[in-house]
């Protein structure tokens, strides 16, 4: 199902999202990143999206697919490994857009070491990015964010699942419920929101790396018979930061078919 064309219930919205690039050689047959498929849908909902990413030529290519589709954007690059990165990419994304009304935070790092093998370094990388910088995104913006915003965190499931033996990863994707409802507390006073997206097996070049390194993270029967796709991840944040969403806050939405649930495609006789 092709979730990439909406209506227009973003119209004036004002989004920044943060991981929103997508890198490398892509190849032809290459999927949607979540960040770049969150882009473009936004875009073409009517809001007018920031775009930012480590790497600023990954941000513009993402930029110029909202523009050849008519929609508006910017580019911003910056390392959230980096404070100054931070409060410049908020900076930047207020002038670009006029304001910020949303934030939408989905970057994040894996090592994927099991609790033998990690190290103080890769222990306190995996947070730095996947926690702590969240934090301090959030503790930036918000004082800059209008009445009645909303944000929302890119999760995982492995935040309540240890069959990727991953501790770094999923102790850090654990961490967002927590800080997304202390956001949502430290909003509450300006109606500004805070959710999360809690993803299963979405099928992403992220996804199918981590696949590559990892086999048997596909071997199980899937809910559907599939893995989800970017697009659908990016319906879902759409909802979130839509007015239609108005009164949905400080939860955990599982966007996995049922994964987390227990809930599989049995297989055929």
């Amino acid at each position: 199902m092709d979730l990439s064309r909406h209506g227009g219930t973003l119209a004036g919205k004002r989004i920044l999202v943060v991981g929103g690039g997508q890198g490398g050689d892509e190849q032809m047959d290459e999927p949607a990143g979540n960040g770049r498929a969150a882009c473009c849908l936004l875009a073409r909902e009517g809001a007018h999206v920031a775009c930012a990413d480590r790497s600023g030529a990954a941000a513009q290519r993402t930029v110029a697919r909202i523009a050849a589709d008519g929609g508006r954007a910017a580019a911003i690059e910056a390392d959230v490994s980096r404070t100054a990165d931070i409060h410049a990419m908020i900076d930047q994304a207020v002038e670009a857009l006029g304001g910020l009304d949303a934030l939408v935070l989905n970057v994040g790092i894996s090592h994927r070491l099991p609790l033998a093998r990690l190290t103080e370094e890769s222990w306190d990388a995996v947070l730095g990015i996947n926690l702590k910088a969240h934090m301090l995104c959030v503790q930036v913006a918000l004082p800059r964010m209008t009445e009645g915003g909303a944000i929302v965190f890119v999760s995982s499931v492995a935040a309540r699942r240890p069959n990727g033996r991953n501790p770094a990863y999923e102790v850090s994707k654990a961490g967002l419920g927590a800080l997304c409802r202390a956001a949502a507390l430290e909003g509450q006073p300006s109606g500004i929101r805070a959710n999360v997206v809690m993803l299963g097996l979405i099928d992403t070049p992220m996804g199918r790396a981590a696949s590559a390194a990892r086999p048997d993270r596909t071997s199980a029967p899937l809910p559907f018979g599939r893995q989800g796709t970017a697009w659908e991840v990016a319906a879902a944040i759409r909802f979130l930061v839509s007015d239609e969403s108005r009164y949905v806050n400080a939860i955990e939405l599982p966007v996995d078919g049922g994964l987390s649930a227990g809930i599989q495609l049995a297989p055929r006789a």
